[in-house]
């Protein structure tokens, strides 16, 4: 994502590296290009208003969720895998319906519609 127009600190450096910002993990120097970017470029700053308004979302309702400790490490070294392309990410599993569980209405509904005949539907 970019906005187009020219600014010390890109938009795409700016966006791969929000959570560090929004978490309080980046240097006060990079924080303050950070800062003066959002200040110039109202797209990044709508996606950082939008990142920090789920990061409020989540620690609100999963707040009081206990995390193992090492689960932060394996998450980021996962993330900076993806990044640097030795990996690729992988979907969530689709669990297929069994025709047994669908209902009469759900199936045909799946169907589609039934074509006509020359005797009528």
């Amino acid at each position: 994502m970019s906005c187009g127009n020219p600014h010390e600190t890109d938009c795409s450096e700016v966006l791969d590296h929000l959570y560090e910002y929004l978490d309080n993990e980046m240097p006060a120097g990079d924080c303050a290009k950070f800062q003066e970017h959002f200040d110039e470029c109202h797209p990044c700053f709508e996606k950082y208003g939008l990142e920090q308004a789920v990061k409020k979302l989540v620690k609100r309702c999963c707040g009081s969720d206990a995390v193992p400790t090492d689960l932060r490490g394996k998450v980021m070294g996962r993330i900076e895998a993806i990044r640097a392309g030795e990996v690729t990410p992988v979907p969530p599993p689709v669990t297929p319906v069994s025709p047994a569980a669908e209902s009469p209405t759900e199936s045909a509904a799946a169907k589609g519609p039934r074509p006509l005949t020359e005797s009528g539907p």
